[in-house]
């Protein structure tokens, strides 16, 4: 899937789920409406689009949108209720030690900085269960089931817990990945040549969401594969960490 390629992964008369690729916005921009996001996409093939829930723009992954009010209600009463099933993939930085566990937090608004987000004893219960995947070197692949679904909830839980993503900006310690942080003395890069990221965005992928149908009430399941950017870097890494 390219950068911008938004691929459909299931749609009916009710309900419309989308893989979403990195760096392309779930909604409308506040600022600057032109900005390419899904409902616009979506309301050129619709006659109606109603957003269920949000991923952040960095994140990529499976995202579910209503086509009418009624299954807009439906679903909402799901999230609402916490029985819809969020799980990501995230690669964080270390070695999580637990096989699993569960991050019990509340999450505020920062003070001082804004669209950032922080733990604090004001904010809301946020909870995020997770288990380990698999260790790769100094970083762990980590499955994040999330049973609330605060901003920025699992970034800010395992930057909390002492293991940030591998690529945060806001919360961790590197915006970008580049190969030459682990070849280090084996990276040759030529002449005049500028190294570019691997991946130069968060390390967060909503791989499956379980929910029921509107309509027929049956309970569905929908994955979306790791993207490419983000395989390269797990290829990357276990290569280098043999």
């Amino acid at each position: 899937m390219s950068k911008n390629k938004v691929e459909i992964i299931y749609e009916d008369d009710a309900i419309v789920i989308v893989h979403k690729p990195a760096n392309f916005l779930a909604i409308p921009d506040r600022y600057i409406a032109e900005r390419p996001n899904l409902v616009n996409f979506l309301k050129k093939r619709y006659e109606e689009i109603f957003v269920v829930h949000r991923l952040d723009k960095e994140t990529s992954g499976v995202i579910c949108y209503a086509k009418n009010a009624d299954s807009h209600r439906h679903l909402s009463k799901q999230f609402e209720d916490r029985t819809v099933e969020k799980i990501y993939k995230v690669l964080v930085e270390g070695r999580v030690h637990e096989a699993e566990g569960i991050i019990d937090k509340p999450i505020a608004r920062h003070v001082s900085i804004a669209g950032k987000m922080r733990i604090h004893n004001s904010g809301k219960a946020s909870v995020t269960h997770y288990e380990v995947e698999k260790h790769i070197g100094d970083y762990t692949l980590v499955q994040a089931n999330i049973k609330t679904g605060r901003t920025h909830q699992i970034r800010v839980h395992f930057a909390a817990i002492g293991y940030p993503l591998m690529i945060d900006g806001m919360y961790g310690r590197q915006g970008e990945f580049f190969l030459s942080s682990i070849k280090q003395k084996k990276f040759n890069i030529g002449k005049d040549q500028e190294e570019r990221p691997l991946m130069s965005r968060t390390t967060l992928h909503s791989w499956k969401l379980s929910l029921d149908h509107p309509v027929t009430g049956k309970r569905m399941d929908f994955l979306a594969p790791l993207p490419k950017d983000f395989r390269a870097v797990l290829k990357q890494l276990e290569k280098w960490n043999r």
